[in-house]
């Protein structure tokens, strides 16, 4: 009976395969994304131990800022999918471009950032040797937040027609021009100059770069601009730059306030000891192994239920949602098995070249962090796929009020009270960001079983187009 329900959920609209077809090029992009950064981390580990304490806090600081916007633009992906299901192509392009209008801002608002780098990190009072390199890496990051910005809106134009495999292969082939430059430029192989975690950050700015220029080369080809209008549809149009602020401004605060609250979370564990950050920025890094590929299911459902809301099939929109939590939950529970069972496996890269006296303590408590790890991933299958739902058809401020609340009552204040004020260690820090996720993704199950996005489209009605264009 199980195997063949499963056979018939698999054929039907709304099934595994629909959603597979659409999910596995991007579970295959964001994994591709996940490999990137644990590599990075690797070889940084390899490096020094201050290099890989530095790692996490930089770059997820810098990634904080650009999440604002990236989340904002990256929104296009459901006007695409929308205008897509409802059959309007010609207003894809245009929503494409407002997604890039919104990274040039974004971009110029990041590049204003460095030269406070010194006095931030200062602020947040890491050992100096650690800090010097927060510093460094922090600047270099920032000259490609704007390329980021503007990729994610124009894979978003992918995405949103349910043409996953180009994201894919852009994003590999910067993957992979990212690590062959850390291999030179880290260690200075090949001639080129050592430059320990500054190689690091320029290996990442020049793939940034690289992977815009890729998506601009294939949204120029001529079947896009005929039918979608990706060219000729250049313009700002305000009605339409507004409607993407007003509902993607929301996904990226909440983007921002997600990785913002995990930033607050490193710089305060930061201040216990520099073996507490490196143990804290391995399961990190080892826990993106499970989460960013499942971002890519994520982007898929929201994906299918844009285009089936623009279709007007709610139900299929939600049978889309279960589909994409059956593989999610699967995916999420092997893996949370291995961390328990065998987390050498994934801590071991870490050491291959790290001192073995220096990384002792680290692997010890890697291993234990790994088992929260483990516990809250099972959760943040919940979390992935039903804020990707709501997100889908438009619900963008509840998910952001949700984020803004949890994780400032339920992360960032307790885990500041028990560390520095109270005293507390390590692992009650992660007992808090184990609870905070657990409780999202209760509320955002609750929120999408309360029907309510149903009713939500992002796209101007037929009617209101007319109004505009007249």
């Amino acid at each position: 009976m199980i195997i063949r329900g499963i056979s018939r959920r698999w054929r039907e609209p709304g099934g595994y395969r629909q959603l597979l077809a659409i999910a596995l090029p991007l579970i295959l992009s964001t994994g591709a994304w996940s490999v990137q950064h644990f590599v990075d981390r690797m070889f940084l580990s390899w490096y020094s131990p201050e290099a890989i304490a530095a790692s996490m806090p930089a770059g997820i600081l810098c990634f904080a800022l650009i999440s604002l916007f990236m989340g904002t633009a990256s929104y296009v992906s459901t006007f695409v999918a929308q205008y897509y299901g409802a059959g309007r192509f010609r207003r894809i392009g245009p929503s494409v471009w407002q997604g890039i209008y919104v990274s040039i801002f974004g971009g110029v608002v990041i590049l204003s950032i460095i030269p406070f780098a010194g006095p931030i990190f200062r602020f947040i009072g890491h050992l100096p040797e650690v800090r010097q390199l927060e510093k460094e890496y922090f600047q270099i990051l920032c000259l490609g937040g704007g390329f980021v910005v503007a990729s994610a809106a124009i894979s978003g134009f992918f995405s949103g027609l349910g043409r996953s495999w180009p994201i894919m292969w852009v994003n590999c082939a910067a993957t992979c021009l990212n690590l062959v430059l850390d291999y030179a430029i880290i260690f200075g192989n090949w001639g080129l100059p050592e430059m320990g975690i500054r190689g690091a950050g320029y290996a990442t700015v020049i793939a940034n770069i690289f992977s815009f220029a890729l998506f601009m080369i294939l949204i120029s080809g001529k079947e896009y601009r005929k039918r979608y209008n990706t060219f000729a549809g250049w313009r700002l149009e305000k009605g339409l730059f507004r409607r993407l602020l007003y509902f993607g401004f929301p996904s990226g605060v909440q983007f921002f306030l997600d990785i913002s609250g995990f930033t607050f979370f490193i710089l305060i564990i930061g201040r216990l000891g520099m073996g507490s950050l490196a143990a804290s920025n391995i399961a990190l890094n080892i826990s993106t192994l499970a989460f960013m590929p499942m971002i890519g299911c994520g982007i898929a459902i929201s994906v299918l239920v844009g285009q089936y809301l623009g279709k007007g099939m709610p139900q299929l929109a939600q049978k889309s949602v279960y589909s994409g939590f059956h593989i999610v939950s699967v995916y999420m529970a092997g893996l949370a098995v291995l961390y328990l069972i065998v987390p050498a496996v994934f801590i071991r890269p870490f050491s291959v070249l790290a001192d073995p006296d220096s990384f002792k303590e680290i692997y010890r408590l890697s291993v234990i962090l790994l088992r929260f790890v483990a516990i809250y991933s099972l959760f943040d299958a919940m979390n992935i796929v039903f804020s990707s739902a709501i997100k889908g058809a438009g619900d963008t401020r509840f998910v952001m009020y949700t984020l803004a609340l949890i994780t400032f009552f339920l992360m960032v204040m307790p885990a500041y009270f028990a560390v520095v004020v109270l005293g507390y260690g390590l692992m009650t820090c992660w007992l808090f960001a184990s609870a905070y996720i657990m409780c999202l993704g209760f509320l955002f199950f609750l929120r999408f079983r309360s029907g309510k996005w149903k009713g939500m489209r992002v796209i101007e009605s037929r009617l209101d187009l007319i109004r505009i264009t007249d």
